[in-house]
């Protein structure tokens, strides 16, 4: 891909929305779009705009150095660009172009250098605080059985049209030019469906990563608080999310068990269908209902029923299976299934081989077996709503069961949301038997700090009985596995997928389910 500077500014900004410095006359051949100034490179187009603890501006000159020829930049009292950087840029012909928000601007500009993909495309957002990524994994593999070439773009994994790969970005909803491209590699590669998880940060104006999307169908599986680190409030938490809906083009799906249901079925005129196993919730207000009825659970999956209920009739469809354990698989699927049958115009009942052959994500309910006698499950779940959605169908089963004793090794994201830690752990305790705390992405703080703020919530626990505080997580698992007996369950949770740890000054690489096997084993040779 290869665009004149000139030519994208003026297809892709008005005039009022930005000033040249200096060299407006320079008119490189940008080949790339980058906000890491390590990547600004002579073709490249550099966005310098605020981090979390430094400013793109600081690199400017660096860029500049390393043969950068245009540069878009952001400032304000506290992070100006000097007159010696200015003079640099004019020296070496670098064309420095000032704008309101760099970030912001970044997105449209990535959607018209790499030809407007998404309008070529037809794209599907999911939102939700929990069943994202697992939505978009299973939106994907029904379109595929049903002869769709799709690729898709989630937390844990994407696909260009191919198999899916491991994603190796440390965000839900890359930046807007990493998000661009991948959907213009799906335009070459064939595709003709995109699944884009769409997360609180991506949805908000003031990140506008998927500002430049053009989605025409969205999908909303729940908003419960997270992330009030970076959005404030609760309120401005399911706001940003519902910007998914605000210029759907074709349909919108929503679980409508949720209280928010409703306003996000209010920022677009398109219809919009609901799922629900609420009997009571409101259905008025949405197009078409899908009631989850006759839900069986066992160890491998789940059973059940819908009725499709509309304004002149209700139908009942029976006999739909998933071999995906866990009740908040049949919101997934269904959701999936809706999606899909409304895109294509097929039934449900056409989906339902495709729904028994679907498979989970890496990480999502995960059972790592190396012959041990108690159950290893690895999870993602890291919110207080998703503890409450996976603790209590696991204690159930095991009072009717084993009798065994659930035990539960989670940790929470440093220079996060610091509120939910002492919910978080009195969720726990609520639920489990033995809790242990250990390291997620301490980040910049200290990680006992971050521990403490868990066990705060565990009132009724006692230290190095049934609560222990171990930073080190490979540690805390040996801890967890050594102390299980037979019929329990261990639950590790919150990093399934990921392959780091983030400290302050250093990244730790780090496998969930190898680290688990490792120890399962070294106990199984004991």
């Amino acid at each position: 891909m290869k665009k004149n500077f000139k030519d994208l500014l003026l297809s892709s900004l008005d005039k009022n929305q930005y000033t040249f410095i200096c060299n407006e006359n320079t008119n490189p051949e940008i080949t790339s779009l980058v906000f890491d100034s390590r990547k600004a490179t002579e073709t490249n187009l550099y966005f310098a705009w605020a981090g979390v603890h430094v400013h793109g501006n600081s690199f400017i000159s660096k860029a500049i150095e390393n043969g950068c020829k245009a540069i878009i930049y952001e400032e304000d009292e506290n992070h100006l660009v000097s007159e010696d950087v200015k003079n640099l840029a004019k020296t070496n012909d670098v064309a420095l172009v000032k704008v309101d928000n760099a970030r912001f601007v970044m997105s449209g500009l990535a959607s018209h250098f790499y030809d407007e993909p998404s309008k070529k495309l037809t794209c599907i957002g999911v939102t939700g605080t929990e069943g994202k990524s697992t939505t978009v994994y299973l939106i994907w593999q029904l379109l595929r059985s049903m002869g769709k070439k799709a690729g898709f773009i989630s937390t844990v994994d994407f696909s260009l049209g191919e198999e899916a790969i491991p994603n190796p970005e440390h965000q839900t909803t890359p930046e807007s030019t990493i998000v661009q491209e991948k959907l213009y590699q799906m335009v070459q590669n064939g595709c003709e469906f995109a699944v884009v998880e769409s997360s609180s940060h991506g949805l908000s104006k003031r990140t506008n990563r998927l500002g430049d999307v053009d989605f025409d169908v969205g999908v909303m599986m729940n908003v419960t608080s997270e992330h009030l680190e970076f959005h404030g409030t609760y309120e401005q938490y399911r706001d940003d999310k519902a910007n998914l809906f605000a210029n759907l083009n074709l349909f919108g799906v929503v679980n409508g068990d949720d209280k928010a249901a409703s306003l996000f079925a209010s920022k677009t005129e398109k219809p919009v269908y609901s799922f629900i196993k609420d009997k009571t919730s409101s259905k008025d207000i949405f197009a078409e209902n899908y009631l989850m009825t006759d839900i069986k659970s066992d160890a491998k999956g789940e059973d059940f029923a819908l009725e499709v209920i509309n304004q002149s009739n209700i139908k009942k469809l029976e006999d739909f299976r998933i071999d995906l354990p866990g009740t908040f698989n049949v919101y997934n699927s269904t959701a999936a299934a809706i999606v899909v049958s409304k895109l294509l115009n097929i039934t449900l009942e056409d989906l339902k081989p495709a729904l028994k052959a679907l498979t989970p994500v890496k990480g999502r309910m995960t059972v790592v077996d190396e012959g041990q006698d108690f159950e290893v499950i690895v999870d993602y779940a890291h919110t207080p709503s998703s503890f409450e959605t996976i603790f209590p169908p696991l204690q159930k089963r095991l009072a009717e069961t084993t009798k065994g004793k659930l035990f539960v090794l989670f940790g929470s994201g440093g220079e996060r949301d610091t509120k939910k830690r002492p919910e978080q752990g009195r969720i726990a305790e609520k639920y489990c038997d033995y809790v242990f705390l250990t390291d997620e992405d301490p980040r910049g703080e200290k990680p006992m700090d971050i521990l403490e703020d868990i066990a705060k919530g565990c009132v009724n626990s006692k230290r190095d009985e049934n609560l222990f505080l171990i930073p080190d997580r490979p540690t805390a698992i040996q801890k967890a596995f050594s102390m299980a007996k037979k019929g329990d369950i261990v639950l590790l949770l919150g990093k399934s997928h990921e392959n780091s740890i983030i400290y302050k000054d250093f990244v730790m690489p780090y496998d969930e389910i190898s680290e688990a096997k490792k120890w399962l084993l070294a106990l199984n040779n004991k």
